[in-house]
């Protein structure tokens, strides 16, 4: 087969060929921004999920097709250890430069740029990672108060206000969302409830794992009124094969449907291991249809590149001791499983290993299901974490 025309894309974030089993949700989001942007009630959503689901290809697309019909965007990533003004600052600076270019909402843009400045001002002192633009001088009372939840209520008002002069909406898109510290995300939260309180055209659209509906209701108890969480998991089977055959076909290649069976199977309909298997199975296969043989040869390929990029660069982040809980996990299966059951593979107790099981929830590398159960957030990581440290010996280390 030739790898140049190879359909499938394993890459981060990376949109693929056949973006299958969304579409209900992809007109979800249309309805709502649209509704937004007439002034109509549109709720906010959460895409809550496990890596590997397509959870920023998700907000991608939302926010393409959303760009395509009119509505105003901004897209943020949420890294870890920057604070929430930090990453917002610069956006919103950009989306009301752009509102600036509507002669409707020039005015409301220009003293939403005020706002800004006087928002940037008053953070700068507490959150010294904040660095942003100046277009003009501050409104004396607009935005500056020093303290963070008035503030953005404030800014976030003057943002609304412009698009609802422009005839739009704006859609804020902020991907890993759960590395948001959660203070910030409950002046988020508040900022999103003034804003739907006031009928103003702002929404926001986020991703992040599954603790994130958790730590919202923690920070607001109102947040699962305020947001839906759609839960984005593994594609049913009809949808991960069309993930595989719809590609396949648009090169004009056939699959048996044992080979098909089998690259379902084994990728348990996770979209970024329909994306990885595909891609080595193709480089395997020497003609259409592809065989089953194809994806039996690909396997060890597959895994090795998962080993090597999706597994390993989360493992590397890892000390000793949070690998030695995640191995211990490993020796139960996928999970989810108890802390008392964790503590037992050591063997330790289970206090002692509280301090680990937080740090690794706050690395995003596990969460809680339910109330003393612990599960991975990055699916098959069990078999990763027996294939990196096989044996016995992280026991006694």
């Amino acid at each position: 087969m030739d790898s140049i025309r190879n359909p499938f894309v394993p890459g981060a974030g990376s949109p693929p060929v056949e973006l299958a089993g969304r579409d209900a949700l992809l007109e979800d989001m249309h309805v709502a921004l649209q509704r937004a942007r007439i002034g109509r009630h549109a709720k906010s959503a959460m895409l809550v999920g496990l890596r590997g689901v397509g959870k920023t290809v998700l907000l991608d697309r939302i926010r393409t097709k959303a760009e395509a019909a009119g509505i105003h965007t901004i897209r943020i990533e949420a890294p870890e250890g920057r604070s929430l003004p930090a990453i917002l600052a610069p956006q919103l600076r950009q989306a009301l430069l752009r509102l600036s270019n509507i002669s409707a909402a020039k005015e409301f843009a220009i003293r939403g740029l005020r706002a800004l400045a006087g928002f940037a001002g008053k953070m700068k002192i507490k959150y010294q990672d904040l660095e942003v633009g100046l277009d003009y001088e501050a409104e004396p009372g607009l935005a500056d108060n020093g303290d963070l939840e008035h503030d953005l209520q404030a800014l976030f008002e003057q943002v609304g206000q412009a698009a609802k002069a422009a005839g739009t909406a704006e859609a804020i898109f902020i991907d890993e969302l759960q590395y948001v510290a959660e203070d910030q995300l409950a002046v988020l939260i508040t900022a999103m409830h003034r804003i739907e309180q006031q009928q103003l055209p702002v929404v926001l659209v986020g991703a992040g794992l599954p603790q994130l509906r958790g730590r919202m209701g923690n920070a607001k108890s109102y947040a699962e009124r305020l947001f839906n969480f759609p839960e984005i998991g593994p594609l049913p089977r009809p949808a991960a094969e069309q993930a595989i055959r719809v590609p396949l076909q648009k090169e004009g290649v056939d699959i048996d449907e044992a080979a098909l069976n089998q690259l379902v199977e084994v990728t348990q309909g996770y979209a970024y291991f329909l994306q990885q298997w595909g891609f080595h199975t193709w480089e395997q296969a020497a003609r259409s249809p592809i065989g089953i043989d194809a994806v039996q040869r690909a396997s060890g390929s597959a895994v090795a590149a998962l080993d090597e990029s999706f597994f390993r660069v989360r493992f590397d982040r890892l000390t000793p001791k949070e690998k030695r809980y995640l191995r211990a996990m490993a020796e139960l299966g996928p999970g989810p499983h108890r802390s008392g059951d964790i503590a037992t593979c050591y063997p330790a107790k289970v206090t002692s290993l509280a301090p680990t099981r937080s740090s690794l929830i706050a690395k995003g590398m596990i969460w809680s299901p339910n109330h003393g159960d612990t599960a991975y957030t990055v699916p098959m990581f069990d078999a990763f974490m027996k294939r990196i440290m096989p044996g016995d010996d992280w026991r006694h280390v």
